[in-house]
């Protein structure tokens, strides 16, 4: 039996409210390169990953 993946947030791995932690786990990726993409898209110019990241928070499930 096939499992499917879900985004959802971080429960474990988590910093301020486990949506990096959560993308990290789904793509099976190391979760601090995951923030260190966020936080320079932040910093360079694409402000919106900020609101991006809010709207993350918000809809993203447990």
């Amino acid at each position: 039996m096939e499992m499917t993946r879900r985004l959802t947030k971080s429960a474990t791995d988590k910093v301020l409210l486990g949506v990096c932690g959560g993308i990290a786990e789904y793509l099976g990726w190391d979760s601090t390169l995951v923030r260190i993409i966020f936080v320079l898209a932040a910093i360079f110019g694409f402000g919106s990953f900020v609101l991006f990241y809010l709207i993350l928070a918000v809809i993203m499930p447990r």
